[in-house]
């Protein structure tokens, strides 16, 4: 039997009512889909608080099944996480902590310490949820954005070798769906489309997975749909929605043009995820089905702007590692349940094999949470980004190689360059205004001593003395 759990997962049910004992009989196991967007930022839903973006179907969601509010990613970035995501191993352990690239290589920003080698391909060795899912006879689809190999053929193209179904997927479809990447290189097409108030442009994307729903299925099936919304390039081609959100938008408010742009990809993402739980109701599947919705790391700080948290995409404040996720499980999980429990990506995999193997929650205890980012970034005009990393400045900021270990409230973020350390907490200070690590040297020390450690049994791959730097 294929293992994911361990003492450091943190059981996602921990403050979830269960309404009703889960069968272990392998007939009654559930469907899974599990649905996975790019860049969006814990407060881009309404349920979450958004004053401006409107989510009516993510928030019925959160009313059908549980809403957590410490829910984080992985990793800062894409592909590490979803890395961790598919193999239920931490970027530290898979050694895979940045996006993949078209070409092996180090990265080139004059700084102090060379980051480690880029890692281009999930390797084939490790075991992936689809595979651990196939040993259990479930059938396996994959429709969206892979982002887990070497750039093939062209940007985010999937490799033969090493793409879905190289990765245990039986059924993947490749395909931009209307996301801006389906268009963004012909310029006669970034224009607003005629379109009544309430249409969407179809997404071939949702097509492809609700056809699979429709299929006579024998076997209980795992369906991931991995949207590339609401990644950059921030557009849309819905011209009453763009309005719309132009009109919302104060006035005086300096991002309110690309805040259009961006409020109407957020809903954009919003309407495909209702038609593909719409398609799952259709289908008579809705009631048998787990249904789970995050996203892969924080919001891009020139769009989302994580208010009122600290950071960014990139970095491990909260701001670049804290996503919405929202549960459902008709009958099982209480309807509008609410958690405060830390939960993570990482813990996905062992949740969905419990499931599948055994038709019940995992039992799972609470941990730590650890995180391992040695890169910089940008990559491009670093000296020219502020060394600040602020809240809510519409600003990309520098980001150097750092780790980050969370133990119940406490969190410490570790920097390589100095060796500084910065100890936060959490429930006092959720926006990581106080660093404590001096007032507070005897947590400072456990906590450093755990993330060490922690790394150091994974083989973490660590920034050294770059060789080529110059002073400036």
């Amino acid at each position: 039997m294929l293992n994911r759990r361990s003492p450091l997962l943190t059981l996602l049910f921990a403050s979830v009512t269960l309404t009703a004992t889960i069968p272990a009989s392998a007939d009654e196991r559930p469907n899974i889909l599990f649905i996975l967007a790019d860049d969006l930022s814990w407060s881009d839903l309404g349920c979450y608080g958004n004053p401006w973006f409107e989510t009516p179907n993510l928030d019925k969601l959160a009313t059908q099944g549980a809403r957590f509010t410490q829910a984080y990613s992985a990793a800062p970035i894409c592909s590490a996480s979803r890395a961790s995501i598919l193999t239920g191993k931490t970027p530290a352990q898979l050694g895979f902590e940045f996006v993949t690239k078209p070409e092996p290589g180090f990265q080139t920003v004059n700084a102090p310490l060379r980051t480690p080698r880029f890692t281009l391909n999930l390797p084939l060795e490790e075991t992936t949820i689809a595979e651990a899912l196939n040993e259990t006879g479930y059938e396996t689809a994959f429709f969206g954005k892979w982002h887990l190999n070497q750039h093939y053929q062209r940007y985010l193209g999937w490799s033969p070798t090493h793409g879905p179904k190289a990765q245990g997927f039986q059924t993947a479809e490749e395909d931009f769906g209307s996301h801006p990447y389906s268009y963004w290189n012909q310029k006669e097409k970034r224009s607003f489309l005629d379109l009544k108030e309430g249409e969407f442009v179809e997404d071939g994307l949702t097509e492809h997975a609700i056809g699979f729903l429709k299929q006579d299925h024998k076997k209980p099936f795992f369906l991931m749909v991995s949207h590339f919304y609401v990644h950059d390039p921030i557009h849309t081609r819905v011209k009453w929605l763009h309005d719309h959100y132009l009109d919302m938008i104060p006035a005086d408010h300096p991002r309110r043009e690309i805040l259009a742009h961006y409020g109407a990809m957020v809903t954009s993402l919003d309407h495909y995820v209702g038609q593909l739980l719409d398609a799952l109701n259709e289908a008579g599947l809705a009631d048998s089905t787990y249904v789970t919705f995050t996203s892969d790391n924080g919001g891009h700080p020139n769009y989302a702007g994580n208010a009122p948290l600290r950071g960014s995409k990139w970095n491990l404040y909260e701001g670049g590692i804290r996503v919405p996720m929202l549960v459902r499980w008709p009958h099982k999980i209480e309807g509008g349940s609410v958690s405060d429990e830390p939960v993570s990506g990482v813990e996905l995999f062992a949740t969905f094999q419990s499931l599948a193997e055994t038709g019940q929650r995992p039992d799972l205890s609470g941990g730590d949470h650890y995180w391992h980012f040695p890169y910089y970034h940008p990559e491009k005009k670093f000296k020219a980004a502020p060394v600040e990393i602020g809240i809510n400045d519409g600003v990309t900021s520098q980001t150097r190689p750092h780790s980050a270990i969370r133990r119940g409230n406490w969190k410490l973020v570790q920097f390589y360059e100095n060796r500084n350390v910065e100890l936060y907490d959490l429930a006092a200070d959720p926006y990581e205004h106080s660093d404590l690590s001096e007032s507070n040297p005897t947590k400072t020390s456990e906590l450093r001593d755990a993330l060490n450690n922690h790394l150091e049994k994974a083989g973490a791959r660590l920034p050294t003395k770059n060789p080529d730097y110059k002073k400036p």
